[in-house]
């Protein structure tokens, strides 16, 4: 099996995409504590490259592993899974509402 069948994939919610050609993907995960048996939730933040700036905050995003392509991103975004709302887009809506 070559090597790059072998990237991870996963699913996650974008968080920022004030950079260019870049998201930051939030992606949870339940991990059991060992002491008192509960389930915690835990975040990890991965920088993605989306090429066509398609992603908004908000949106539920699946990103394969990949080549580094600078310090700290090692991820693109394969698919957009779910469009969320975007914070840009209340922020519009509000400005036009008002009569100033």
């Amino acid at each position: 099996m070559s090597e790059k069948n072998k990237r991870k994939i996963v699913t996650g919610t974008v968080t920022s995409d004030k950079m260019d050609k870049t998201v930051t993907v939030a992606i949870q995960r339940l991990v059991k504590h060992v002491l008192y048996k509960k389930y915690i939730k835990r975040t990890t933040t991965m920088l993605a490259h989306d090429e066509k700036e398609e992603c908004g905050i908000g949106d539920t995003v699946e990103i394969k592993e990949v080549r580094p392509m600078s310090k700290n991103k090692k991820w693109l975004v394969v698919k957009i899974l779910k469009k969320g709302i975007g914070a840009g887009d209340t922020i519009l809506d509000e400005v036009g509402s008002d009569k100033i």
